[in-house]
């Protein structure tokens, strides 16, 4: 099968790209490289440099590698910048999403899978979230996704297009054997940036909020190894292929894990007691979010691998490590 993944040289569609390569899937990449890397898109997929809003690229790849899947990643992710910026995230991840899907209509591509988010659910009333809370977006961030679900959702009732949709909740980590790892400079995922401070790559890092109403004032979250998000995808693909239906499914563990829990467990994990300053609270951040991941169990078949926090952390300390002999690759 010919699958295009858009944002396949980013963190978490390039491990997206080894999955597939590895279960011997044909692979075009499309990617601007503005926040991915050429180097980190595997040798066996298709790189073709380029914009998921540009409707003539687009069109020509979807006819020329006869693609029968796509795969969506590119977007911008960031919380607070899209506090600061909502009219660049309801363009890159809203408007370019709507041109992406008309592309895939037009082509007659039957099947897509969308890199969706639990910021979709803002700060959900009841914990562990299931796929039909209220859905109240905290940030223009999550709202550009939801608009993407939305869109979707109406296409395929239109359309000959069945769709999965996967809420990432928290991905980290890295892919075990080595072969990429979240490489964005000045990122803000947590285990990444407390994974630099352990490494002396940052003098010290800032914990955003010790008020909430948690167990220890700071946010919950649920981390997902992303490899393990890999296979969901994959799953979702087996799906669709199958013949399944459209859906909407979370990415978690089910295990909410806090800020300071989190770096204790880097501090555990590597042996290094670095400082951690306390800071305000940043717009936008929901005080606890947990997956509740049932569905997605018994809808795909889905068994996580890596569900383990100190694990996640060893891939990730493993991968920074490794960045420091990538330097100046493009």
């Amino acid at each position: 099968m010919s699958i295009l993944v858009t944002g396949g040289a980013g963190y978490i569609g390039s491990h997206m790209v080894l999955a597939l390569a590895d279960a011997g899937e044909r692979v075009v990449v499309l990617d601007n490289l503005s926040t991915g890397f050429a180097w980190a898109v595997d040798p066996r997929a298709t790189l073709v440099e380029g914009d998921t809003g540009d409707d003539t690229l687009v069109a020509w790849l979807l006819r020329e590698h006869a693609v029968q899947a796509i795969i969506h990643f590119a977007g911008s992710i960031v919380v607070p910048e899209s506090v600061a910026d909502p009219l660049g995230y309801y363009l890159n991840n809203t408007v370019k999403s709507r041109a992406l899907i008309a592309a895939a209509v037009e082509a007659g591509v039957p099947h897509f899978i969308f890199s969706s988010t639990a910021a979709v659910y803002g700060n959900p009333a009841v914990t562990p979230v299931p796929e039909d809370a209220d859905l109240s977006p905290m940030s223009p961030y999550g709202s550009s996704k939801l608009m993407t679900e939305i869109m979707l959702a109406d296409t395929a009732r239109a359309h000959p297009l069945r769709y999965v949709a996967l809420r990432y909740f928290n991905v980290a980590g890295a892919d075990p054997a080595g072969r990429s790892g979240q490489s964005t400079p000045r990122a803000t995922h947590l285990i990444k940036v407390a994974c630099e401070a352990a490494l002396g790559k940052r003098p010290y890092m800032e914990v955003f909020g010790t008020d909430y109403p948690t167990s220890d004032g700071t946010c919950i979250r649920d981390y997902i190894h992303v490899s393990d998000l890999a296979e969901a995808h994959m799953a979702a693909l087996e799906h669709l292929t199958r013949g399944g239906a459209s859906t909407v499914l979370n990415c978690g563990y089910s295990q909410g894990y806090s800020v300071l829990q989190v770096i204790e467990a880097v501090k555990r994990v590597s042996g290094v007691d670095f400082e951690v300053r306390l800071s305000a609270r940043r717009p936008g951040d929901p005080a606890s979010i947990v997956a509740a991941s049932d569905r997605i169990r018994a809808d795909l078949g889905w068994m996580p691998h890596h569900a383990d926090l100190d694990r996640i952390v060893a891939h990730a300390l493993e991968w920074e490590r490794k960045l420091e002999s990538l330097k100046g690759r493009n």
